[in-house]
C-alpha cells in the first residue's frame, strides 16, 4: 500500500503543478488588456509542466519551442507583467531531474540552457515594430547585449538550481522507496521462511505416511490378486478378492493425490503469475532497467506452480536490488514453448545497496520452493562480469517434465 501511495502521489505531482501554474495566471493577470494571445503561450507552458512526468521529452521540447517561437516574434513575447511565466522551464526541468531515466535528466541540462537563452532574448532584444522589452521595464541603461547577458545567466541560473533540487528529491524518493521495498522483501522472507518450514513438516509427515500406509496398501493389492488367481473356481470368492483389490488400488491412488497436495502449496496460494508483472513494475519504479517477456503460448499451471513463480520471481528482484543496486538491469524470461514452463532472471550491477556478510538462505528457499512445485532451480554468475542467472523449470497441468523429478515410490 505504502508502494502503491508513494507511486501515485508523484504520477501527481506534474499535472496538479500544471494547473496550478495555469490558473495562477489567470488570477494574476485577470482583467488586464491586451493578454488574450499570451493565452496560448501560458497554456503551452502549462501543459509542459503537466507532461513532465509522464512525457518529459515533450515537456522539454515545449520549454524549448515556445521561447525560440517568442524569440522569432512568431508566438506573442512577454511584458512587464507575464515574463514570470518563464518560471515554467525551471518547474520542467526540476521535475524531469527527479524522473528515473538517467538519459532525460542529463538531456535536460542542454535544454535549459538553449531555453534560457531563447527566454532573454525574447525579453531583452528589441524589433522596430516591438520596442517594449525589459530594458524599459526595469529602466536599464547598461545596454542590450548586457541586459541580454544577465536575464540568460539569471533563467539558466534558476533553472539550474530547480533541476538541482529535482535531482536530490529524485535520488532521495527512489532511495525511500528502495529502502521500504528492502523491508517489505524481507518481511516476505520472514513469512515464506516460515511457510517453508510448516511445509517440509507436512512433506516429512506426508512422506511416513506413504511409506507405511502405501506399502501395506501395496501389499493388499498383491495378496488379494494372487488370491483371486488360485481361487478362480470358486466364483464369490474370486470376486470378493477382486474388489478387495480395485479399493485397495483407489485408496493407493489417494493416498498419492494427498501426498501431493501437502508437498504443493496448496490451492489457497495467495499469489499467482498475475502478479510477477507487479513485481517487475516495482523494480522499474526504483529506476531499475527491468524488463519481462513471455515466449510461446501460456499453458495451465495449478495454484502451487503459480505461487511458486510469484515467489522465486520476487526473491530474485529483491537479490538483485540489495546485492546489484537500483542502477541494475534485469530481464525476467517465461519460457512456454517446451515440456513446461522455463523461468530464468537475468541481472547485471555492481552498486549493491547491502553488503554480503555471508551466505544466505535465499536461493536455498527458491530450490526447495521450485522441488516443492515439482521442478528444480538453479542460480549463478553468468558468462559476463557482474551477472548472475536464476534459471527454473515448473511443470504445467498438461505436460509432463522433460527430466524425471524425485516422487515418493510404493515400496515394492
Amino acid at each position: 500500500m505504502l508502494l502503491f501511495l508513494r507511486r501515485r502521489g508523484r504520477h501527481l505531482v506534474a499535472p496538479v503543478a500544471g494547473a496550478v501554474f495555469l490558473a495562477l495566471w489567470i488570477v494574476a493577470e485577470a482583467g488586464r488588456a491586451g493578454l488574450a494571445d499570451h493565452v496560448i503561450v501560458v497554456s503551452a507552458f502549462a501543459v509542459a509542466i503537466g507532461l513532465s512526468n509522464w512525457m518529459p521529452s515533450t515537456a522539454l521540447g515545449l520549454v524549448v519551442v515556445v521561447p525560440l517561437l517568442q524569440a522569432l516574434r512568431l508566438l506573442h513575447r512577454p511584458t512587464d507583467t507575464t515574463w514570470p511565466e518563464y518560471l515554467a522551464i525551471v518547474i520542467v526541468v526540476g521535475i524531469v531531474g527527479a524522473g528515473r531515466s538517467d538519459l532525460l535528466r542529463w538531456l535536460a541540462v542542454p535544454v535549459l540552457a538553449v531555453a534560457s537563452a531563447a527566454a532573454a532574448w525574447a525579453m531583452v532584444v528589441p524589433t522596430a515594430a516591438d520596442p517594449d522589452v525589459w530594458g524599459l521595464w526595469v529602466g536599464s541603461s547598461s545596454g542590450t547585449r548586457s541586459d541580454l547577458v544577465f536575464i540568460a545567466l539569471a533563467i539558466a541560473g534558476a533553472s539550474g538550481i530547480g533541476w538541482a533540487v529535482g535531482v536530490a528529491i529524485g535520488a532521495s524518493w527512489r532511495i525511500g522507496l528502495a529502502r521500504v521495498r528492502v523491508v517489505e522483501a524481507e518481511r516476505e522472507t520472514e513469512v515464506t521462511t516460515v511457510e517453508l518450514q510448516a511445509e517440509q513438516e507436512r512433506a516429512r509427515i506426508a512422506r511416513d505416511v506413504h511409506d507405511s500406509l502405501a506399502h501395506s496398501l501395496a501389499v493388499v493389492v498383491s495378496q488379494a490378486q494372487g488370491a483371486a488367481a488360485i481361487a478362480a473356481r470358486d466364483e464369490h470368492a474370486a470376486q470378493a478378492l477382486q474388489d478387495i483389490a480395485e479399493v485397495s488400488r483407489a485408496a493407493l491412488g489417494d493416498v498419492r493425490a494427498l501426498v501431493e497436495r501437502i508437498q504443493g502449496a496448496g490451492d489457497e496460494a495467495r499469489h499467482g503469475l498475475d502478479d510477477v508483472p507487479p513485481l517487475v513494475e516495482d523494480m522499474r519504479e526504483l529506476g531499475m532497467s527491468a524488463t519481462s517477456e513471455s515466449h510461446g503460448t501460456p499453458s495451465a499451471v495449478t495454484p502451487a506452480v503459480g505461487a511458486a513463480v510469484h515467489r522465486i520471481v520476487q526473491e530474485s528482484l529483491t537479490n538483485v536490488l540489495k546485492h546489484q543496486g537500483r542502477t541494475a538491469a534485469v530481464r525476467v524470461v517465461l519460457d512456454w514453448r517446451g515440456p513446461g514452463l522455463g523461468l530464468v532472471v537475468t541481472s547485471n550491477g555492481e552498486a549493491p545497496l547491502v553488503e554480503l556478510d555471508g551466505p544466505g538462505s535465499g536461493i536455498a528457499g527458491m530450490q526447495e520452493r521450485a522441488r516443492l512445485a515439482g521442478g528444480w532451480l538453479r542460480a549463478g554468475t553468468g558468462d559476463e562480469e557482474h551477472d548472475f542467472v536464476v534459471t527454473a523449470w515448473l511443470p504445467t497441468v498438461d505436460v509432463p517434465a522433460p527430466t524425471p523429478v524425485p516422487t515418493l515410490e510404493v515400496a515394492r
